[in-house]
C-alpha cells in the first residue's frame, strides 16, 4: 500500500509552537521503599509533534479535503516534510485525532493546529553514530596529539 503525500499546495508547519515530544519506551514501577524500577518495554516508540498551519482560503479547502479523503479523516499514515534535529526530511506520520480549526486569523487567512504522530523516533542509527564519533572526537584527538602527547 502506498502512502499519501502531503500536498505540495499546502504550507509546511509554522515554527511558532512547533515542538517534538517523544513517547517514553520505559515502564516505571514505584516501590514502597521509595525506590523505583524501570525497564525498557518498547524498542520502537513514536514522537508527537505539535503543528500549526497558516493557510490561504484555497489552501484551507485543500487541507480539509486532504484530511477527509486523502488520509481518511486523519486515520491513515502519510509522508510529510518535517524539521527535526536530523534536518528537513519526509517522515511517516498521521494526525493524532482531529485538528483544531479552521480559525480565521486575518482577512482570508486560516489557521489549523493539531498533533502529528511520527511513526519512528528521529535518531541516528548505531552505524551512523559510530561513523560520527570520529568527527565528534576529532577536536579532543587533535588537542591530545598536538599538546599533550609530546612529553619531551
Amino acid at each position: 500500500m502506498t502512502l499519501a503525500v502531503w500536498p505540495e499546495q499546502l504550507p509546511p508547519p509554522e515554527q511558532s509552537g512547533y515542538a517534538i515530544q517523544h513517547v517514553s519506551p520505559l515502564q516505571r514501577t514505584e516501590m514502597v521503599s521509595g525506590r523505583a524500577r524501570q525497564r525498557k518495554v518498547y524498542t520502537s516508540v513514536p514522537s508527537m509533534v505539535a503543528v500549526q498551519f497558516f493557510c490561504t482560503e484555497l489552501q484551507a479547502q485543500v487541507f480539509e479535503l486532504f484530511f477527509r479523503y486523502g488520509i481518511t479523516d486523519g486515520a491513515d499514515w502519510f509522508l510529510c516534510q518535517l524539521k527535526t534535529p536530523l534536518g528537513l526530511k519526509p517522515y511517516e506520520c498521521r494526525f493524532n485525532g482531529i485538528y483544531e480549526g479552521p480559525v480565521l486569523t486575518t482577512f482570508n487567512k486560516w489557521t489549523f493546529s493539531g498533533t502529528l504522530e511520527i511513526r519512528e523516533r528521529q535518531t541516528l542509527t548505531s552505524n551512523e553514530l559510530f561513523d560520527m564519533q570520529g568527527v565528534i572526537d576529532s577536536e579532543i584527538f587533535d588537542i591530545t596529539m598536538n599538546q599533550k602527547w609530546p612529553l619531551a
